[in-house]
């Protein structure tokens, strides 16, 4: 089993041994770390790397996210295609901004509630079970409400994200690939005002009618859209238009209260004119009776 550990390091190209630097000062200054594509399977003691700001290990066979507790200063983890199948391990990853586990077996997003500084999260494309979709743990998505502005889950046979709507500040959101069916997604994308970036090419509710036109008068700060830029004058026309329908129903509405109110105006009158009747043809016939 290939074990990434400092012996690993110290035989790989990344130690350029210097006069005077030891193998150690020189895992104390180590910020960045390559080692993708190297059929590693585990990651072993790294704690003499305590400067560690980026690690790169994606294209392995890791299973499992482990041993990373040294590494405080952490900003961005890449292990992108390996067979995680848990988000664990991370919680003392508190610097941690960027975190990539696309292409892996993860079938629940979770673990992450001390990721306080997490703003890209990238799961796209697990390799799931026949049947699975990407679920999300509340506790998580309710820790990353404040901090979460990339999510990508493109590709994970997700077909609701009601539950995401709490991730108020995202500006990149992509879901593209999925099962999504209904505009009732415009509901969520409505809690998100400061979306910038939306792709959901690939799902069924792209066939819907106005989709697009639909969707971006629900984010009036979308600028990029299913890989298409959004223009201001498209926005503003398709807000114009959305007004000019707006009033339309209104005065319909109120055109059709008014003729409501004309027609009851118009029954009772009929009514006063048939209680009237009845009570002109009583009083005759009370006249005929004394007279006869």
């Amino acid at each position: 089993m290939v074990s990434l550990t400092v012996d690993l390091i110290s035989k790989s190209n990344h130690f350029k041994k210097k006069r005077g630097v030891s193998f150690a000062q020189y895992l104390q200054t180590l910020t960045h770390l390559h080692f993708s594509n190297k059929n590693i399977e585990h990651i072993g003691d790294l704690s003499m790397c305590g400067n560690l700001s980026v690690l790169f290990l994606y294209d392995n066979k890791i299973t499992q996210i482990c041993n990373l507790d040294f590494a405080s200063n952490l900003t961005h983890l890449y292990m992108q295609k390996n067979n995680i199948t848990f988000i664990d391990n991370l919680h003392n990853l508190q610097k941690l901004s960027n975190l990539y586990l696309g292409g892996n077996r993860i079938a629940v997003v979770e673990g992450l509630e001390q990721l306080g500084q997490l703003k890209e999260l990238h799961l796209e494309g697990q390799r799931l079970a026949p049947g699975e979709k990407l679920l999300f743990d509340s506790r998580t998505l309710l820790s990353l409400a404040e901090t979460l502005s990339v999510l990508n889950i493109n590709n994970n046979n997700i077909d609701d994200i009601t539950d995401l709507s709490v991730l108020k500040n995202l500006q990149h959101f992509s879901a593209a690939f999925n099962k999504l069916q209904s505009l009732e997604v415009k509901g969520v994308l409505s809690h998100w005002p400061k979306l910038i970036q939306l792709d959901l090419r690939g799902n069924p509710v792209c066939k819907e009618p106005k989709y697009r036109d639909r969707l971006i008068t629900a984010c009036k700060n979308l600028e990029m859209f299913d890989g298409r830029k959004v223009s201001d004058a498209t926005r503003r026309f398709l807000l114009w238009k959305k007004s000019c329908k707006h009033l339309e129903e209104k005065k319909q509405v109120q055109t059709a209260s008014a003729n409501d109110h004309l027609l009851f105006n118009r029954y009772r009158t009929l009514l006063d004119f048939v209680w009237i009747f009845f009570l002109l043809r009583s009083c005759i016939s009370c006249i005929i009776f004394i007279f006869l």
